[in-house]
């Protein structure tokens, strides 16, 4: 059974987590921009029997109350993940994040790298190529769509997705409000952690999606370049959100890792 819990971090905003199991160690997994904190309910499911599993719900994405666009910020996703973390007793964690989860998973590690336990990174970037106008484009065709359920069926359409998760990709991102989701764009595009990488000593995982068109196989291979003896893995039929579009495959790597 997945619970859930709800929690205000130090700034304000409303953040919290879907979770389950209450033993072991601790998996804390981190969704993307355009998800909720349900795309890993596959993972919560997988692994709550053997660990304390908890999926973050970010600040600003429709599951949880809305909160001042500026508080929308990469640091206030790392609090957003402490928050959580505290409030269910986690000391030390392996931090799974994808796409912007592995940013804020290298924003987190900047704060309190003594809380990692080892770092899962799905789909992601250090720093994104032209991420400002990449930002920018994502804002202007929100702003032409007008509301969030017509951008997300549009932006879906261009995330290689296989079909079957088509619709639980719109509704994810069409629950969230548009200035929310234009915060959140800046946020996850425009920073650049190349510098952090080199300074991360926990065992580290890349997992990269072969028919992923948002974060290309170089961004990925970077990272793992980057990061000290880290290992980087390849999911078949897999797009941007790995873990949501072959669960089986991206369990057993992370499943492997784990050990």
């Amino acid at each position: 059974m997945i619970d859930t819990v709800r929690c205000e971090a130090r700034d304000g905003a409303s953040t919290g987590a879907r979770y389950r199991g209450s033993s072991g160690r601790a998996l804390i997994f981190v969704h993307g921009v355009g998800s909720t904190a349900a795309i890993w309910d596959s993972q919560l499911a997988e692994f709550g029997d053997a660990y304390r599993c908890a999926a973050v719900e970010l600040r600003g994405n429709g599951a949880v109350p809305d909160p001042d666009p500026a508080l929308i910020t990469r640091a206030g996703y790392a609090t957003d993940v402490l928050t959580v973390a505290d409030k269910l007793g986690i000391e030390r964690f392996t931090l799974v994040g994808c796409s912007l989860g592995g940013v804020v998973a290298f924003d987190l590690w900047q704060r309190v790298p003594e809380r990692f336990e080892s770092v899962v990174i799905v789909g992601s970037f250090a720093f994104y190529p032209d991420g400002q106008r990449s930002a920018d484009g994502i804002s202007a065709s929100v702003r032409e769509a007008g509301d969030m359920p017509t951008f997300a069926r549009i932006r879906a359409e261009k995330l290689g997705l296989p079909p079957e998760r088509f619709r639980e990709t719109v509704e994810q991102m069409a629950c969230k409000s548009v200035p929310s989701y234009l915060a959140a764009t800046q946020a996850t595009w425009t920073g650049d952690y190349r510098g952090v990488l080199p300074t991360i000593d926990v065992p580290a995982l890349v997992v990269h999606g072969e028919r992923d068109v948002v974060a290309p196989l170089p961004l990925s291979e970077e990272i793992a370049a980057a990061i000290p003896d880290a290992r980087l893995a390849s999911v078949p039929g897999a797009g941007h959100v790995v873990n949501a579009d072959n669960p089986p495959a991206f369990n057993k790597l992370l499943r492997e890792f784990l050990r």
